[in-house]
């Protein structure tokens, strides 16, 4: 059994596979990020650019380079150890057994707080089937089970409603905005923060989602 060790850092709930949840597009399925991810993430994230660019945080040099495969292998090995330590969760979202986006949660607090962040993309070529909504309440039921967490926040621009519904859909709540929050696109963007607590959760937020019909377990 996994349990929580300053010395050794481990993190409870990692690794994993979470799932599967299935939706009108498929099953839906969380897996950990691996070293050969890295064609699948740079395709994918190239092929986004224009759904994704206008909501992920500034960096440095062109998209292009950014995302190039050899970008993959620095990055793997950051959320590898920051998993390890156990202050972040880095999943691949998986339709069918296919890479489509992924799902990452980060600033893992524990002691009194017990919180974190969720943050999540899919290929704009699913967008609308569901499968977000899925990943994110396949999430949630990781954070407030075996994780641990008592709380996760999650912060969108105004403008991205269709990430919005996802989140209203699974339960999370509007707490209020959050000026020129993050730069974004070389701009500073104002962002909504929604949170969820376990308390909110009734059975699970697979289940809620089961309930109204937007999933099922099989």
């Amino acid at each position: 059994m996994l349990r929580w060790l300053t010395g050794a850092q481990i993190n409870p709930g990692w690794p994993a596979t979470l799932g599967p949840l299935i939706t009108q597009a498929g099953a839906v399925t969380l897996r950990p990020v691996k070293l050969r991810d890295a064609k699948s993430w740079s395709e994918l994230r190239i092929a986004n650019q224009n759904t994704l660019l206008p909501w992920e945080p500034t960096g440095i040099g062109s998209w292009a380079e950014r995302h190039h495969p050899s970008a993959w292998p620095p990055l793997f090995s950051v959320l590898r150890s920051e998993a390890k330590r156990g202050t972040v969760l880095p999943f691949v979202i998986e339709l069918d057994g296919t890479y489509v986006g992924q799902l990452t949660v980060g600033n893992i607090q524990r002691g009194a707080v017990r919180s974190a962040w969720i943050g999540y993309w899919v290929d704009s070529r699913h967008v609308g089937q569901g499968i977000a909504t899925a990943a994110v309440a396949l999430g949630v039921d990781h954070c407030f089970g075996p994780v641990g967490l008592h709380r996760l926040d999650a912060t969108v621009q105004p403008a991205n409603v269709a990430s919005q519904a996802v989140l209203t859909k699974i339960g999370f709540r509007r707490e209020g905005l959050l000026e020129r929050y993050m730069d974004v696109n070389k701009r500073w963007r104002d962002h909504i923060l929604f949170a969820l607590t376990a308390e909110e959760v009734v059975g699970s937020a697979a289940e809620t989602l089961v309930r109204a019909g937007r999933a099922s377990f099989h």
